[in-house]
């Protein structure tokens, strides 16, 4: 039988960002200091944490899982815990699944290359129209290629996290020729091209599941307070998820991946209220230190009920209406630098902000080195 998560070593591999301070903090909140292997991003900000234990400070993510291996591997009696908050270490940890599953415990689904077959765009869209969700027409494409027939608006994203540049392959084009300028920008060699609607907003699921994606539990549901096209909002409104029709739809989805692990899945939603599953973050999010800020904090309770092979009975939280998180620095910058309000409005909603990404009274370094690099994180 194995012991609690106190006894167990945590540790965050991730590209150093706001989304690694977030289980940082959720993990020293509980009690828990992990290690840090920290791939240089924009600014070292998660490193600077009162939380961390240990550091490791990598170049990139061929240097930090060699570290892992080389440190972590068969020297203590309980398996660590291992948390990915970037798709390209998720990716990298799914490569070399055979590797690490005698020695830790990380985010897998059950086999070397299956969290890559569905992090591919077209291979979950087909999953979730199979279990019943609405998904908005899409074709694959090789990069430069024009299809006999599409109507326009349409998306283009990257087949995968993986294979681009992310946001700078998101390009939404009006027409044939803006198509063929948008191909000059993007990195990804296969491109999905999506149906574009003007959204009403967006649903992020954040959540976890356990036992080969058996067990799900989904503990927050964010709407966003204003819209970006093509890029998400950096102030929302979270609350609990109550959809049990679209709940079952994911509970299989998962089931099928075969995936244990923390979660995010992204929804659109249009002018008529229709949702459109867009895909699933195999990963913490960005979004989910505001789950543990409602009292679900999802890297203690995957490590948990990963341990029990149960979710706890009492995992579900109520959320307060107007429960708003912000991320400070890119939300000043679309909202204030922008002159779309101004300071006065965006200070008010920032004291009435009960999540904050970055300040956190109790552990203010990474706010502070925020401050000192701010146009760096835009």
């Amino acid at each position: 039988m194995e012991n609690g998560i106190k006894d167990h070593v945590f540790i965050v591999f991730a590209l150093d960002h706001y989304n690694p301070l977030g289980v940082v903090r959720s993990l020293g909140e509980a009690g828990i200091n992990p290690v840090l292997i920290a791939v240089k991003h924009k600014v070292d900000l998660t490193v600077k944490s009162k939380y961390v234990k240990e550091c490791y400070k990598v170049k990139n993510v061929e240097e930090g899982f060699n570290i892992l291996v080389k440190n972590f591997s068969s020297k203590y009696k309980y398996k660590p815990f291992v948390i990915t908050c970037d798709d390209k270490t998720e990716g990298y940890l799914d490569e070399h699944y055979d590797e690490l599953k005698d020695n830790f415990y990380f985010f897998n689904a059950g086999d070397k290359g299956q969290i890559a077959k569905y992090m591919d765009k077209k291979n979950i869209l087909e999953l979730a129209k199979k279990h019943g969700l609405k998904i908005l027409n899409s074709i694959v494409v090789s990069r430069g290629e024009i299809p006999d027939s599409i109507g326009y608006p349409i998306i283009t994203k990257s087949i995968s996290p993986n294979s681009g540049k992310w946001k700078s392959d998101v390009h939404i084009c009006f027409s044939e020729a803006e198509l063929i300028k948008a191909y000059n920008g993007i990195s990804s060699s296969i491109v999905l091209l999506q149906e574009y609607i003007e959204k009403k907003n967006e649903l992020c699921l954040d959540g976890y599941s356990i036992n080969a994606g058996e067990d799900m539990f989904i503990s927050i549901a964010s709407k966003y307070n204003y819209q970006i096209p093509g890029y998400y909002s950096p102030y929302m409104t979270v609350s609990n998820f109550d959809n049990p029709e679209m709940e079952i739809a994911l509970k299989a989805m998962l089931k099928e991946i075969g995936f244990e692990g923390i979660f995010s899945i992204e929804f659109l939603i249009d002018n008529n209220d229709n949702y459109y599953f867009s895909e699933i973050n195999f990963r913490n999010s960005t979004w989910s230190y505001a789950s543990t800020y409602a009292g679900m904090s999802l890297p203690v309770l995957w490590a948990e009920s990963t341990i029990n092979k149960k979710i706890p009975e009492d995992v579900y939280k109520p959320i307060p209406n107007n429960f708003m998180a912000m991320v400070e620095p890119v939300d000043y910058m679309k909202r204030v630098n922008s002159k779309k309000i101004d300071l006065s409005q965006w200070i008010s909603d920032f004291k009435k902000t009960e999540c904050c990404f970055y300040y956190n009274e109790n552990d203010l370094d990474p706010f502070r080195e925020m401050l000192g690099n701010f146009e760096k994180l835009g």
